[in-house]
């Protein structure tokens, strides 16, 4: 995955070897700070760091995937069935059916791109850690992007900086896309639950309280879906 995203900012990929009986990769070293680092520091705004992000969704969504690239159904089916103590079955056959009515699954999504998964080199920023990359819809990125930003948020942390990040995120994406703002949220309903469940599976809330209104915000999306 990662050499086939090399075009859309990944790093190069050199080799693969073997050591000591356990796999790795050998990757370009890519050195400078990371966005969040730079945003921590002051170097860059909220607002910078949303627009630097948007412009590199923009990149990784008109990468054309490569063909062994897994759905984002395929990877929610095989997780789920391992995970029913994350994800109830019923949950679960109930987000990939959301899945099926919804267009074909054709853009390639990185699917974890937040500020600390980019390096600002001097030739610009490089995006690493893609072994969660998707094929999905690229609103899929975005609607991910939104439900870290807004749900997932620590209660201690300020919620300013993720709430000003989120809405650069989709005012930049929508401008690239030709695409109002409005329409773009219109377009990330029906990914909401869906990223939900995909995060649950992915154990990323922070707290058993968020998990808890993740589960009753993807029940109430069923329910009015039935």
């Amino acid at each position: 995955m990662t050499r086939a995203a090399f075009a859309a900012g990944a790093p190069e990929v050199f080799d693969e070897v073997t050591l000591e009986g356990r796999f790795g990769i050998v990757l370009q070293r890519l050195d400078g700070p990371t966005l969040e680092q730079l945003r921590q520091t002051g170097a860059v705004t909220s607002e910078q760091v949303g627009a630097i992000l948007a412009t590199l969704y923009t990149s990784v969504h008109k990468t054309p995937p490569p063909p062994d690239v897994v759905s984002l159904r395929d990877w929610i089916d095989s997780v789920s069935r391992t995970s029913r103590d994350i994800l109830p079955e019923h949950i679960a056959t109930g987000v990939l059916t959301m899945i099926d009515r919804l267009p074909p699954e054709d853009a390639l999504c990185h699917s974890d791109l937040h500020p600390g998964n980019v390096i600002m080199t001097a030739d610009g920023p490089r995006i690493i850690d893609w072994n969660l990359a998707l094929r999905a819809s690229g609103v899929f990125d975005i609607a991910r992007a939104h439900v870290c930003l807004s749900e997932l948020v620590p209660e201690d942390a300020d919620p300013e900086p993720p709430r000003a990040i989120n809405a650069a995120v989709q005012s930049g994406y929508a401008r690239l896309a030709g695409m109002s703002p409005a329409a773009l949220t219109v377009a990330m309903q029906p990914y909401l639950p869906i990223l939900r469940a995909f995060v649950l599976l992915h154990r990323r809330p922070a707290t058993p309280a968020q998990r808890e209104r993740l589960i009753q915000r993807i029940e109430a999306a069923l329910r009015s879906d039935a």
